[in-house]
């Protein structure tokens, strides 16, 4: 079963029990009669296959199910904030958000195209909004459109994650966790803590997507991805978003083996001046690394040397090194294999100040399943044991 084939109303309707705790109360709450209630209720429960309350003389007593969905229930409703929001209108403003076009709604969902046209105009003119513009032969979601579109990913979440929960609870695992993996995670700390975890749980499903923190952050805001695992931004500029450190990283300067600087004397490490007589690649500006060879020339009082190459792709980065007497700044753990072979070594160390703060990304709103938190206290573990 999907969250498709669920009334948003009968969602309601059961939060509304467990709120309120008899069926005449949340009759009253959602403007529907007892007997429809019990109807929508029993119906729910069949898809399901689960009780989700226990019915005793005064009133009704939530289940282990109940418990699990309904807070989901009533973050998904926060989110949708309108009573004229039904799953179809839902379900079709996200597949042409999606999509980018009504056809490619029509073949993603499999529903007609006049079905589609029709809830996407109904919940335009329900909630007094113009959501959708064409231009030309290409239809696109207005500004509104697409704050709504958001909320509804987000609520779309709330919803997967509470059938999942209950999935779960019938010993059916249909559980995954959507990570983002910015570059220094996926050198050490990812991958050990994945592999700790697929121990305990090796029928829950991970999918991880690599990228910079431009390329996720959004994912993550839209629901498409549930934590980001990389450097943390001080400050953090997303309101939405909220931050865990892990650990600290320290950087090094690093270049090829056989690097003109490394012939200075055992023990003396190049200075400021002497590093930037060389061509650097660096991250874009906005990135931590950025910032931290910014500051580390203007500490020195040196305008910082020239960066004809932006890159935050180590791979990239590992080959431009190898073929050149570029430098750069990267944490060891990201290149320790070519250190390890001897393809690229540290120039200098740097400051114990221009240390990154490495941690987890997540929304503000999410609201962490069981098995997140046990991968999360995993991160923890592997984090302090290699830090």
């Amino acid at each position: 079963m999907t969250i498709w084939h669920m009334n948003l109303r009968h969602l309601a309707a059961a939060a509304q029990i467990v709120r309120l705790g008899t069926i005449n109360a949340a009759a009253q709450a959602v403007n529907l009669t007892q007997p429809a209630i019990t109807q929508a209720l029993a119906r729910l429960e069949g898809q399901l296959g689960l009780p989700l309350f226990e019915r005793r003389f005064d009133g009704m007593a939530p289940t282990p199910a109940a418990d699990i969905l309904v807070p989901r229930i009533d973050a998904a409703l926060a989110l949708i904030a309108s009573p004229h929001v039904t799953m179809a209108r839902l379900r079709a403003l996200l597949a042409l958000a999606d999509a980018g076009s009504y056809a490619g709604a029509s073949v993603q969902t499999g529903l007609s195209l006049p079905s589609l046209h029709r809830a996407v105009s109904d919940l335009s003119l329900s909630m007094r909004r113009n959501l959708v513009q064409r231009r030309g032969k290409v239809v696109v979601l207005t500004d509104t459109g697409d704050q709504l579109a958001r909320a509804f990913r987000l609520a779309r979440v709330e919803l997967e994650t509470g059938l999942s929960e209950i999935a779960a609870l019938q010993g059916r695992e249909t559980r995954q966790i959507a990570i983002g993996a910015m570059p220094l995670s996926r050198a050490r700390i990812l991958p050990a803590a994945v592999t700790r975890f697929l121990r305990r749980h090796p029928r829950v499903r991970i999918s991880i997507a690599e990228g910079s923190r431009a390329e996720l952050v959004e994912p993550l805001r839209n629901g498409a991805l549930d934590l980001m695992v990389g450097a943390l931004r001080d400050p953090l500029l997303e309101a939405d978003l909220t931050q865990q450190p892990l650990f600290a990283d320290l950087p090094a300067v690093i270049g090829r083996r056989g690097h003109p600087l490394s012939s200075i004397a055992p023990g003396t490490a190049p200075a400021p001046a002497d590093l930037a007589r060389y061509p650097w690649t660096v991250p874009p500006r906005g990135a931590p690394l950025r910032d931290s060879f910014e500051r580390y020339f203007a500490a020195a009082g040196i305008a910082p040397p020239p960066v004809p190459i932006e890159s935050g792709s180590v791979m990239m980065i590992r080959q431009i090194l190898i073929d050149s007497d570029f430098l750069t700044m990267l944490s060891p753990e990201q290149v320790a294999v070519e250190l390890e072979a001897g393809w690229l070594e540290q120039i200098a160390q740097l400051p114990r100040g221009l240390a990154r703060t490495i941690g987890v990304t997540t929304r503000a709103s999410w609201r962490w399943t069981v098995v997140q938190r046990e991968f999360m206290a995993d991160l923890e573990a592997v984090s302090a044991e290699m830090g």
